[in-house]
């Protein structure tokens, strides 16, 4: 790994520290008194017994508490964000046009269709799995202050990956999520806030993590680009450019995974490439869909023909993509040979921060600024990805706007596949460019063997289970 690169692993987290950190002394205690219903023993016996797999309250909170809980959180970021069949990349991609469902499960199905309802169980795991994430370093950044406050690169890094989930809460979800937090042993529930506000809310997370991790540079940069990407959801396209200047274009902040062991496996690979799959990689989905797997495969995405189905045995053939499978951490470093549910993604690199940069340069509508941004993407074509240059794009930049905002859009596709940014950049399409939804997310008839209309949605509603907060009735609105 260079320099220039962060890895944020559980293959490092002890599995017994992660069950401390989160398991709940309630059951054991209740399998002890059962266990006294059958044989002699007093409550001496009982309170003697210690669990090893558990930190209590008072280890917690105390000097050595804060880096238990530390790993918990990390762990629990990627979980959520790429370690999992229903992560939040795979299931962005699914009601993008990255993914399509081969599975026989609504929860599934019905995103790819995008015709959604508030009570899908597959879809309501995503979502706890990022309140937990969140939630988990939230309580982790209050015991570093009380207990550990001078590790200030550490209260920074929880900080930084807190931003991150709620940047994705505001990409993924209808305006109205709460964002609730436990006070002891109650909840303090929280009302409902806008897609903005949640935008908001990440980019002072960010401002927080960057005021905490100094000069390390993985954290810096990592937070620089979380926090434009934020500001890019606002429209704030000047002040995004701005932050990610000083990035390196080699610069790369990943999710590392491996199998077995003490860690958590790819989710992009276990959700879209592996046998059975729940998914399978999309291409020129519902009229609008781009074109991700051409006859001549994309340097950004290789793929090859596979024999292999969906868990739906009437998805045959599915497409394989290498990335996931035989090259997970192809973009930016070359192929490193097979490594199937191991590997890297992306959370952000350098290339976004070009991207963000070129998106901003956009703004100006001048023909100049057309022409800096269309030198800017095939700088990226060449250069990108050492030793596997992507074709130049032909002829001359764009002359309309439409045309250059259209160019950039599919650029950032291309470079950000299955990375989480997809839906997005499709929401932003609509809601800062004044695209039509039905000339951005696939539409029309689904694509066989799946049949019928796709639906309107262009976002995931909060799932119905969050109605147990008394201040949360429903989605303010569906809108982009």
């Amino acid at each position: 790994m260079t320099n220039n690169s962060s890895q944020l692993s559980s293959k490092s987290m002890n599995s017994r520290q992660l069950r401390s950190v989160f398991s709940h002394r309630r059951g054991a205690g209740a399998v002890a008194l059962s266990m006294c219903l059958l044989s002699s023993c007093s409550n001496s016996d009982i309170l003697a017994v210690t669990d090893p797999d558990l930190l209590p309250p008072d280890v917690i909170e105390s000097p050595s508490g804060p880096a238990a809980l530390r790993i918990g959180a990390l762990s629990r970021f990627v979980t959520a964000f790429d370690g999992g069949v229903d992560a939040f990349t795979v299931v962005t991609g699914n009601l993008a046009d990255e993914l399509r469902s081969s599975d026989t499960f609504d929860g599934r199905i019905l995103p790819n269709k995008r015709f959604m309802n508030d009570n899908l169980p597959e879809m309501t795991g995503t979502y706890l799995n990022l309140h937990r994430a969140r939630s988990s370093a939230t309580n982790a950044i209050a015991i570093f202050k009380e207990f550990a406050p001078t590790q200030t690169l550490n209260i920074g890094e929880l900080y930084m990956y807190r931003a991150y989930t709620e940047d994705f809460f505001g990409e993924m979800y209808c305006s109205g999520v709460p964002f609730s937090e436990p006070v002891g042993s109650e909840t303090n529930y929280g009302e409902p806030q806008t897609t903005v506000q949640i935008f908001e809310r990440s980019v002072a997370s960010f401002d927080s993590a960057l005021a905490l991790v100094g000069t390390n540079v993985n954290l810096l940069n990592g937070s620089r680009i979380g926090k434009a990407r934020a500001l890019l959801n606002l429209g704030q396209y000047a002040a995004a450019a701005t932050v990610v200047a000083s990035v390196p274009t080699t610069f790369r902040l990943i999710s590392n995974h491996c199998f077995g062991g003490n860690c958590t496996e790819n989710g992009n690979y276990s959700a879209a490439a592996a046998p059975s799959s729940r998914y399978t990689p999309s291409n020129n989905e519902g009229i609008n869909g781009l074109n991700f797997l051409p006859t001549v495969p994309d340097p950004r995405l290789p793929w090859t023909t596979s024999t292999r189905s969906g868990f739906n045995t009437l998805f045959t053939s599915v497409y394989m993509p290498l990335p996931l499978k035989v090259c997970p951490s192809y973009r930016g470093t070359g192929c490193p040979g097979t490594r199937n549910t191991t590997g890297e993604n992306v959370l952000a690199d350098g290339i976004e921060a070009r991207l963000i940069e070129a998106e901003a340069r956009l703004q100006g509508k001048a023909q100049s600024d057309r022409d800096a941004v269309f030198a800017t993407l095939n700088t990226l074509r060449a250069t990108g990805i050492p030793g596997f240059p992507v074709t130049a794009l032909v002829g001359t930049a764009p002359t309309t706007d439409a045309a250059a905002v259209t160019q950039l859009f599919n650029e950032r596709a291309y470079w950000m596949y299955l990375t989480g940014h997809r839906l997005g950049d499709l929401r932003r399409l609509i809601r800062q460019y004044g695209r039509n939804a039905e000339a951005v997310f696939p539409t029309g008839e689904l694509q066989a063997p799946l049949s019928g209309p796709y639906g309107s949605d262009v976002n995931f509603p909060v799932p119905a289970q969050e109605k147990n907060n008394p201040k949360f009735t429903g989605c303010i609105n569906r809108n982009a």
